[in-house]
């Protein structure tokens, strides 16, 4: 899968992952892949946030659930919530959704304001489509109403995401 040009090709690569509350799902993502960027040595050419589309919990912090998931396995936690805003669009070189539901709202953003910022659907991707093998449905389920356990599998969705999304930009952005 190809990575669409930097916007600025002077600047960071500006990655946004968005789901639904922005508690769990998203915030898991942009903590991983920031750890993996991290790890592959390209902090200083990509920068990675996230956003939900519901405005339920903007201010707040991640799911309990979440953070716990995420600090067993050695990632940061740190998080305010925050609500996609369609001008995020102006800035970001990919936009990366959990679900099909994601997808149609980012999408509809798109198609009202993608072209005022010069941010069309070939930016818009998702999230669970870099994992190897992901097979027929690239989604990445809401863990929210579910157990602990249901925390730990989408980490795991989301990790190897993360590791074929920093592989594709490590190519992209190193050459």
């Amino acid at each position: 899968m190809s990575l669409p040009e930097p916007r600025e090709p002077a600047g960071p690569y500006r990655v946004s992952v968005v789901c639904l509350g922005n508690i769990c799902r998203s915030p898991m993502a942009a903590k991983v892949l920031t750890a993996d960027l991290e790890r592959a040595g390209m902090s200083d050419l990509v920068e990675v946030d996230s956003s939900g589309t519901g405005d339920w919990h903007v201010g707040g912090g991640m799911d309990p659930r979440a953070a716990a998931t995420l600090r067993v396995h050695g990632y940061l936690t740190n998080h305010t919530a925050r609500q996609f805003d369609p001008e995020d669009l102006a800035t970001r070189d990919l936009v990366l959704v959990m679900d099909m539901d994601n997808l149609d709202e980012v999408r509809r953003a798109v198609d009202e304001r993608g072209v005022e910022f010069g941010f069309d659907v070939s930016r818009l991707r998702l999230f669970r489509s870099f994992a190897p093998g992901c097979g027929p449905n690239p989604e990445v389920p809401d863990p929210y109403y579910g157990g602990d356990d249901g925390f730990t599998a989408v980490l795991n969705m989301i990790e190897a995401a993360a590791k074929g999304l920093t592989g594709e930009l490590v190519s992209r952005l190193r050459g």
